[in-house]
């Protein structure tokens, strides 16, 4: 069977950012239009701006930052099409820690630690039999499973009611996975709240309506801006923007 052999040159116009002209890294897309480009050149850009870089489309009049979304697929074939880009993105990252006197997050430890056995070369042709294989796997998802995101960096936060129409949580301080997203703080609400759904709820973040999809080390970087714990959050019903 022929196979044809694709430069990566032919397909960069697919994989890179078109504010930065870099490879895309964590690759966010606007739902609207479906262009992709880095989250932090992407957010930036919605700062002053309210429609797609690429074709201009109008994402919203005036919360275009929640209808952007993490597009984990893209970011993986990107990973996988460039080599050594997740390896060097690791890096730059815990190089950044670093530099604050902050501790690196298990989540890049281990991504980190995943991508350097990858790409080891001296990992070819010592494969492990089929069963023992098997085995480890098993073993590896059984440990994740109980990890419940324990060794993730995590996030202090405090969840206040800005509402009279909504009572405040019981217990308003938690602590969890700096990966976990709004969405599972909306949901969790709801439960405690007994609330028919989620999506009756906004987020907001220094008076800032918080996407759904963005992750609490997200909003700590771009909205917190690293300000001393805990991370403040706001809920309150859902406003209708026009």
């Amino acid at each position: 069977m022929l196979t044809r052999k694709i430069k990566l040159w032919d397909i960069n116009a697919h994989i890179t950012c078109r504010l930065c002209s870099g490879y895309l890294i964590d690759a966010t897309t606007v739902t609207e239009c479906l262009h992709t480009f880095c989250r932090s050149c992407l957010v930036k850009y919605l700062e002053e701006n309210n429609t797609c870089p690429t074709c201009r489309i109008v994402i919203h009049q005036s919360h275009p930052l929640q209808y952007i979304g993490h597009d984990r697929t893209m970011q993986d074939i990107v990973y996988k099409l460039v080599p050594g880009l997740q390896e060097a993105e690791m890096r730059k990252q815990r190089e950044f820690y670093h530099k604050l006197g902050m501790e690196v997050p298990g989540d890049i430890k281990g991504e980190a630690c995943s991508a350097k056995q990858h790409l080891d070369p001296r990992n070819a042709g010592h494969a492990k039999s089929d069963d023992s294989s098997n085995k480890e796997t098993a073993e590896e998802k059984q440990e994740e499973d109980n990890d419940y995101h324990r060794s993730d960096e995590q996030v202090s936060i405090c969840l206040e009611c800005n509402s009279s129409k909504l009572r405040g949580l019981k217990r308003k301080w938690i602590r969890c996975s700096a990966q976990a997203t709004v969405l599972h703080l909306k949901k969790f609400i709801a439960k405690k709240l007994n609330l028919s759904s989620f999506n009756e709820l906004d987020i907001l973040c220094n008076e800032e309506i918080l996407g759904k999809d963005h992750t609490l080390k997200f909003v700590v970087v771009t909205r917190w801006r690293f300000k001393k714990a805990p991370l403040l959050l706001h809920y309150r019903p859902k406003m209708d923007l026009l």
